[in-house]
């Protein structure tokens, strides 16, 4: 038996895909751009006709120089699409090196070869030399966990399954008759074994949503292989379902933006994203489709994607969602993903190592219902040495011979509220919007469990003039010991329009991802950002321009006075707190002296984590670690949403038709008859 070639490289927790680096080592061109030429937010529709929004994308694109992110080498397919020299061909060489090291995200950089060699390998400034080596190089990958090679690249959640099976349908496409180096198998024979991963990821995401809900990191590249896969493929079925939920993907993003800033509770975020939109993965291409926004060229390959395609033209409809943007009020209600447990619901066997696979895209690794599946999948796919599974490897021995005597899944369900941090299940999302402010949150999603990279809500009134919580796992940058990204423990959190409010409850024991258990919760609310800040009976008021917010830490708050969170971070000392945050503006509330009034004078009682809130705005809220959020008395429901509601859409969970309307226009998607009926086009 031949010996496995091991592909192993540096391994390090990431705070964000920038984190990941190309080694260009080729000096630049005579003439290439040399300094970025930053652009500008836009917080209105900067240009209502999508022709002079995409020149300006292009003309932004040419300004300014590719980098060394495996995001950086989108840059030159502009420039060799419009036939501008200098190409910066070092950095394509470098993206080439990239992958053929099988480094973790190749499948990001792999989509931009992908489309340089179907839609850009005739124009003039592709050498031949590039075109080779990107072909042998699509030959030579490692496409699938079962194929040769010991690896330790992320295929299983969400973004990377589809990633990796439109590269691999398309390189097989690309290659009909030749054999792929690594695998021995045809490229007919790949497109095969890619389509039905493709057709059921394509179902789920129309029926049930994104499990990496919301992310403004992942949908990034979630639409770069959407929009590859209706660019190039040659099966129109695909294609079409492709281009179907490609519109549900953006509607997610429009009816959950504000200002063309994506900031509403994510299935996955990162601190730099979180802190300040204008670094977020989307925002180039929400200012390309919707005009509001800003080409930063931080973290984007989408809007580069979209700009080259022939195949894909946004929904007017859709575009008119993301710019009815003084509506007096907007409230959308979305329930996405599944919950693990309910999987055979779903078409899913969670004893194969197939269906399994599908899970692991909910990144149920520890779920009780997936852990000896999940053993299944270590040794099927030689994981034991994926580098993202040390933990696994450590306990080998044990696993197996707990799996033998039936007690992984015991000790997975005694160590689920730590060891399960990665794990995605169904989620009920809330969103309200005003032209002034916005509140979003992920209602009670899993309290009292460890939390990587989920990002629960969140208050925006401005760019960064923004508020959230979490407990912090550790003082450091990355999860699971991160300060600002993910949670240690989650809260329990429930909103209803303006109001929010948010409850800790901490353990006293930590547990093997987190062992230390900091005891305390934490707001970011940095002033700075705010014309005016003031403090006044356990309440921290801020204005910007005509939006309010008032956060409560009640009367044991303290302020950072310190460091380089200094008057941005709020801290409630113990195990159990509670927060409010009621947001309200100059039309609805009055003056902000007014708002301030009303507000700190409510009638407030907090009791451990009962919370009894007479809101100036709602009425009476009670809410409590368990029970309904109540309004006068009545329960608020927090759980069972359709699959959308609210004013453009009405859809239930799961939909057989999802039909969105606004300002006139209409599109009507229906993945089982694979239909699209779209009225007008941007």
């Amino acid at each position: 038996m031949t010996k496995e070639k091991v592909f192993q490289h540096e391994f390090f927790s990431t705070s964000g895909v920038n984190d990941f680096q190309l080694k260009i080592r080729d000096q630049l061109p005579v003439g290439y751009p040399s300094a970025v030429v930053p652009d500008h937010y836009a917080k209105t529709c900067f240009e209502a006709d999508y022709g002079k929004r995409h020149k300006a994308f292009i003309d932004h694109c040419l300004k300014n120089p590719g980098s060394g992110s495996i995001k950086g080498h989108y840059l030159e397919l502009i420039r060799i699409h419009e036939g501008k020299k200098p190409v910066h061909e070092g950095i394509l060489l470098a993206a080439l090196d990239y992958i053929n090291l099988r480094k973790d995200c190749s499948d990001f950089v792999m989509l931009g070869i992908i489309r340089l060699l179907f839609q850009l390998k005739e124009k003039p400034l592709c050498s031949a030399d590039l075109i080779n080596k990107s072909e042998q190089t699509i030959l030579d990958f490692k496409y699938w966990p079962d194929e040769p090679g010991i690896d330790s690249m992320c295929y299983w959640t969400e973004n990377h399954q589809i990633m990796f099976s439109v590269n691999e349908y398309l390189a097989g496409q690309y290659f009909p008759d030749k054999t792929f180096t690594n695998s021995g198998m045809t490229g007919e024979e790949k497109k095969a074994k890619a389509s039905p991963r493709i057709h059921k990821w394509l179902e789920l995401r129309f029926k049930t949503g994104f499990s990496e809900w919301l992310s403004h990191i992942y949908f990034d590249e979630d639409l770069t292989a959407l929009i590859n896969l209706i660019d190039f493929c040659d099966d129109e079925v695909l294609v079409k379902k492709a281009q179907i939920v490609t519109d549900t993907l953006l509607f997610d993003i429009a009816v959950n933006s504000y200002y063309g800033q994506f900031v509403s509770t994510h299935g996955r975020s990162y601190t730099k994203e979180k802190l300040s939109s204008l670094k977020e993965s989307t925002i180039d291409t929400a200012k390309l489709l919707f005009g509001m926004g800003v080409f930063a060229g931080e973290d984007n390959m989408s809007a580069v994607t979209l700009a080259l395609s022939k195949r894909y033209r946004l929904p007017k409809v859709i575009f008119n969602v993301a710019n009815d943007t003084q509506r007096r009020e907007l409230l959308n209600k979305q329930r996405v993903a599944i919950n693990i447990a309910e999987a055979a619901k779903w078409g899913l066997n969670r004893k194969t190592v197939d269906d399994g696979m599908i899970l692991l895209s909910y990144q149920a690794y520890v779920h009780p219902k997936m852990i000896n599946t999940m053993i299944k999948i270590l040794d099927s796919y030689r994981w034991w040495e994926n580098q993202f599974f040390p933990e696994f490897k450590a306990l080998k021995r044990f696993m197996k011979i707990g799996r033998y005597f039936g007690l992984t899944r015991l000790v997975a369900t005694l160590f689920e509220r730590d060891l399960g941090r990665n794990t995605v299940e169904e989620a009920n999302l809330y969103t309200y919007r005003t032209p002034h402010y916005m509140l979003s949150s992920a209602q009670d999603y899993k309290k009292g469990m460890g939390a990587d990279q989920h990002h629960i809500w969140q208050a925006t009134l401005d760019v960064e003039a923004i508020c959230f919580t979490t407990h912090p796992g550790g003082y450091g940058d990355t999860a699971p010991n991160g300060y600002w990204q993910g949670s240690g423990f989650l809260p329990r959190v429930a909103q209803h329009k303006n109001v929010s409010i948010i409850l800790y409850k901490l353990p006293k024991i930590g547990g093997l991802l987190v062992p230390k258990v900091l005891p305390f919760t934490h707001a970011w609310f940095p002033g700075d950002k705010f014309d005016e800040v003031i403090e006044k009976n356990g309440w921290i008021f801020g204005r910007k321009d005509f939006g309010y917010i008032a956060l409560y830490a009640g009367p044991r708050y303290r302020r950072q006075k310190e460091g380089e969170f200094r008057d941005k971070e709020i801290i409630i000392d113990g195990r159990k707190s509670a927060w409010i945050c009621e947001l309200g503006s100059e039309p609805e509330s009055g003056s902000f002296e007014q708002f301030i009034e009303t507000v700190s004078s409510a009638d407030i009682r907090v009791n451990g984590l009962n919370v009894d809130y007479s809101s100036p705005s709602l009425g009476r809220l009670q809410f409590s670690w368990k029970g309904d959020l109540k309004q006068d008395g009545s329960p608020v429901h927090l759980a069972s949403y359709p699959r959308y509601d609210n004013p453009y859409c009405k859809a239930e969970f799961p939909p057989e038709s999802i039909e969105i309307a606004a300002m006139g226009n209409k599109v009507t998607l229906d993945l089982e008859r694979n239909t699209r009926d779209v009225d007008e086009f941007v």
